[in-house]
Order: structure tokens, then C-alpha cells, then sequence
């Protein structure tokens, strides 16, 4: 289905080369050269060790119709009748023209950010969204400043509700994100401690992640985790709604209680079940239903709308090995958080033997060894082993607290965790894998899912 069409650019960009002005249809956006497109537009981006620009002449082989190109980039062997359209940056001109067909399309914006719970929320809004409307969502981890105006560009121009991730490392990405998306509802989910090595504090994290508000359209809405003091502070002239446990929210979370396999509550007056387990998870299905009432989604469509619910893997995913024991691989990423509140759903978790595997949180800067110990201090007794990988994870067993009176242990090589893990597995045994993607908890789980 057309999307843009050269004449477009045109408007974008003026000057160019080729056959520009015949008015050639594009049906997508792309920035790999080995991607077969159809009728595409080729955006070459120049990273530390490559130059995509380079590969112009398989792009074209491979479906492109038309390119943007860099002023100072030579361009031989093109041929004279190829569109392209010369740019200053070809990021920041990929991020124009996501903000053009996001201006053209004008569908409801759902922009979604925080420090955990990211994911999980924008497939909880898209799941209850889809319920009335047609739906496009972030596709994978697609949530920065190339990524995002490449979310943007993948939906259909018949969408009617365009649901965004938005990540950052950095002050000032979040503000460029919202700026380009312009979000009629603006969600933050939490503040945890990921990026604290480059933003000094949670304080500094809640200001980061505030950017969203950068670009809110003015009748929009902000919807927060109301039991966030830093959360608190967010300016007058916004209309906000918050959710969380403590009872002066506008949507409160009551009665929560935690099954085997889905988590049930009340949300003011009405009463929900969720395939997933924990508190945080319930929080997660409030922001989603705030976001529906705002958008004239009814209770009982909401709750239809878990029946559908598909969540990413590596995230709370529960896992059989051949030998009965039953896998928790929650290794997409870590922070503090996200660790404690993987470990308090565990605990409630009906198995006679609970194992935790954690790995290193990384990108914690000179705040490592504080909020490793964090973790350490919230294990107890209702963890019978924790085994701890890396370097800096040994700071959790550090700090393991007189309640802790399991087995214990810190390893550095995997050959000897797995070992170990193996040794102790059983049939009614639960093992939590948590980590920074970076530590790669997924083949240890491999290893141990042959067992």
C-alpha cells in the first residue's frame, strides 16, 4: 500500500537528482541494503564502522525506488534517473520524514517510556487498542532515534492507533522522540535505575524520561505511576492520571492476588485477571486500561483483550526442561528493580524448591555496587539457592541478608553454574535467570532446557 511518494520528499528535500518529480509511489521505508523491499525508499546511514552508502547498488537490486543521500557523498554508478534527494543527515532526514507521514496519517499516538515495563505495556496497550481500533505497535526493541521513525514509517496509512516505544540512554532522546511521534497519550511507567551511570540519579532519570512531554500534543494525556514520589512534580497545565496501589490514585489498584499462572485484582470498581504474574505486572494493566477509558474502551472489552495477550520472549517466560523443572527465563534485561520484583513473584510461586540465577546489572557506573546490594538485601528465606554470574553480581551475595539461609554461591565460569544448576534441578524445583542482556543468560538456559 502506497505510503509516500517522491513528490513528498520533494516537498522535504529540494534538492535532488534523477527522476523525482515523476510522482513514483513508495510502499516502505528501509535502511538495510540486503532487505528485499517493495517500491522502497532507501535511507543510508552512517554508523562507527560502516557507511551504508556504499551499498546503494544492492539496495536498488533489492526493491529501492528512490534514496535520500548525504551532501558530501559521492555517488558513481547510480543511475541518472534514480531519484535522490540530497540531506544534511540521513537520521535526522529519516526522522523528517517519520514526522511528515506521522503529520499525514494523524492516527492516536500512544508514547510509552520508563525504566522497566516498557514492552510489556506497549503489548498490553496494542492488545487492548485492537479491541476498537486498527492498531500499528513498536516492532521488537525498535524504540530509539532510528528506530522509532522507522516504527512510525511501518504502518499502514489506514492505522488508526500507532502505539511507540520510547528508549534513551542520554538526556534530550526522549525529548527528540516525543517531538517526532507527538503522542496524544504519554505513559511513564516507572522510574528504576537503568542509565543512572549516565544521568546520576533517579532523579535525574524521572527528568529524562519526563521529556515525553516535549512533544504531548495540548489536549493530550499523561498517564504516570502514581506511587512514584518523582513522578509527583509534573507540570500543572498537563492533564494526568495515576495508577498504582496507593489509594489516592485515579486508578487504584486493590485485592491483588497472585496465581500460578495469572494474577488477579480489582482497578477501582471493576475486577480484572491477567495472564501474568506480580505487582508490577498489575501496574503495567493499569496504565493500559487508563489509556482505554480514555479512549472509549469498555472494562469488558479490556478483559477480552488478555485473552489475546502474546508477550515477547525472554521476558517472565516460563520454560519446561525434560527433567519436570520448570524455567523462568526473564534475561532480556536487569535493573535493581526489575530483579527485586522478578524475585518477590517468584517467592509467592507455589514449588517446593526456588532457585535464582542473577547476573551482572550493567551500566550502573559508580551506583554498581549499591544497587547490586540492593537486590542482596531483598533475598530471604524463601529463596532456597542463589547462584550469582559475573563480576559485579557479587556484590549481591555481599549483602545477603541473616533472613537468607539457603545454599549460596558466585561463579565466573558457566560451565561451573550450569553444573550446578544441574546438580540441584528437580521436578518440583522453579529457576529465575535475571540479567543484562549483555551477560547472554540465554544460552546457560539453553543448556540447562536439555536437562
Amino acid at each position: 500500500m502506497k505510503k509516500l511518494s517522491t513528490l513528498d520528499l520533494l516537498n522535504l528535500f529540494p534538492e535532488h537528482k534523477g527522476k523525482a518529480k515523476d510522482d513514483i509511489s513508495i510502499y516502505e521505508v528501509f535502511t538495510d541494503s540486503r532487505h528485499e523491499a517493495s517500491h522502497g525508499l532507501f535511507v543510508p546511514i552512517i554508523g562507527e564502522n560502516f557507511d551504508a552508502h556504499d551499498y546503494i547498488l544492492e539496495a536498488i537490486d533489492n526493491g529501492a525506488v528512490a534514496a535520500l543521500w548525504s551532501k558530501n557523498e559521492l555517488h558513481r554508478g547510480i543511475p541518472t534517473d534514480f531519484p535522490i534527494f540530497f540531506v544534511e543527515d540521513t537520521i535526522e532526514a529519516l526522522q523528517d520524514v517519520a514526522t511528515y507521514y506521522r503529520e499525514q496519517k494523524d492516527p492516536i499516538v500512544i508514547g510509552i517510556t520508563g525504566s522497566n515495563g516498557k514492552t510489556t505495556t506497549k503489548e498490553l496497550v496494542a492488545a487492548c487498542m485492537s479491541e476498537k481500533y486498527k492498531v500499528t505497535k513498536t516492532s521488537g526493541n525498535l524504540n530509539n532515534h532510528i528506530g522509532l521513525p522507522r516504527s512510525i514509517l511501518s504502518m499502514e496509512p489506514d492505522t488508526e492507533v500507532l502505539v511507540l516505544e520510547m528508549g534513551m540512554s542520554q538526556f534530550g532522546e526522549i525529548e527528540t522522540l516525543s517531538k517526532i511521534s507527538k503522542p496524544d497519550v504519554a505513559i511513564i511507567t516507572n522510574i528504576g535505575e537503568s542509565h543512572i551511570e549516565h544521568l546520576g540519579s533517579r532523579a535525574g532519570i524521572a527528568k529524562a524520561k519526563s521529556e515525553i512531554l516535549a512533544g504531548l500534543k495540548d489536549d493530550g494525556i499523561f498517564i504516570i505511576d502514581g506511587d512514584e514520589s518523582l513522578l509527583k512534580n509534573h507540570p500543572e497545565n498537563v492533564r494526568t492520571l495515576t495508577c498504582g496501589f496507593d489509594e489516592n490514585n485515579d486508578f487504584v489498584i486493590s485485592n491483588f492476588k497472585q496465581g500460578v499462572a495469572d494474577t488477579s485484582f480489582h482497578l477501582n470498581d471493576e475486577s480484572f485477571s491477567i495472564p501474568l504474574l506480580g505487582r508490577h505486572q498489575a501496574k503495567n494493566f493499569a496504565f493500559a486500561f487508563a489509556t482505554s477509558k480514555y479512549l472509549g474502551i469498555s472494562g469488558p472489552s479490556v478483559q477480552s483483550a488478555m485473552k489475546q495477550l502474546n508477550l515477547p520472549s525472554m521476558r517472565f517466560e516460563k520454560l519446561e526442561t525434560t527433567s519436570g523443572a520448570t524455567v523462568i527465563n526473564d534475561a532480556y534485561n536487569a535493573s535493581a528493580t526489575s530483579m527485586i520484583a522478578s524475585i518477590d513473584v517468584v517467592k509467592e510461586m507455589p514449588f517446593k524448591k526456588k532457585i535464582i540465577v542473577l547476573g551482572d546489572v550493567l551500566e550502573l557506573g559508580s551506583f554498581s555496587q549499591q544497587e547490586h546490594e540492593k537486590v542482596g538485601a531483598f533475598i530471604d528465606n524463601s529463596v532456597d539457592i542463589l547462584y550469582t554470574f559475573g563480576n559485579e553480581s557479587q556484590h549481591i551475595q555481599n549483602a545477603l541478608s541473616e533472613n537468607f539461609i539457603g545454599l549460596n554461591e558466585h561463579f565466573t565460569s558457566r560451565e561451573e553454574l550450569i553444573g550446578a544448576i544441574k546438580e540441584n534441578m528437580t521436578e518440583d524445583s522453579i529457576i529465575l535467570f535475571k540479567a543484562s542482556r549483555g551477560l547472554r543468560f540465554e544460552e546457560i538456559i539453553e543448556e540447562i532446557l536439555k536437562t
